[in-house]
């Protein structure tokens, strides 16, 4: 098996590239991409330039760390700006919007309806209905309004 293996080399090396980025697609998240892209180009170089073991564990490794390191500085540069973005904080994504009080605020205090939910508002001062209002930050589930001039 091992001579088998040994005259046809290049066909270890594609399987393992197979076998990598299946195991990749099964959810790896990107860790076997590029070991599995490195087995087949040394797959296909062990095709074309037949060399030894040694030669060929070499390419593979080279291969890999080549292409890892060129992705994360793909990666670096892509990347998106840290910061509050808002995701899964429908409150957050609120604020600077503007909206007309269906009912008045009693005591400061209210709903606004936003699509098809309601929200708990709180101004510093009683408003009347019709009153066109902005958000201007979020506490807890409340919305903090002011009415717009």
């Amino acid at each position: 098996m091992i001579e088998l293996i040994s005259e046809h080399a290049h066909i270890f090396w594609l399987a393992l590239g197979g076998l990598l980025l299946a195991a990749e697609m099964l959810g790896a998240g990107g860790y076997l991409l590029w070991s599995g892209v490195a087995a087949i180009v040394t797959g296909l170089v062990a095709w074309i330039v037949p060399t030894g073991w040694e030669w060929q564990g070499i390419c593979f490794a080279l291969i890999t760390v080549v292409a890892a390191v060129l992705w994360s500085r793909w990666l670096k540069r892509k990347a998106q700006p840290e910061g509050n973005n808002g995701l899964n904080q429908r409150g957050r994504q609120l604020i600077g919007q503007r909206f007309r009080l269906e009912q008045p605020l009693v005591n400061g205090r209210g709903h606004v309806r936003i699509g098809d939910s309601s929200w708990p508002v709180q101004a510093d001062a009683d408003l009347p209905a019709a009153t066109l209002v902005e958000v201007t930050a979020v506490d807890g589930i409340t919305l903090r309004i002011k009415a717009c001039a």
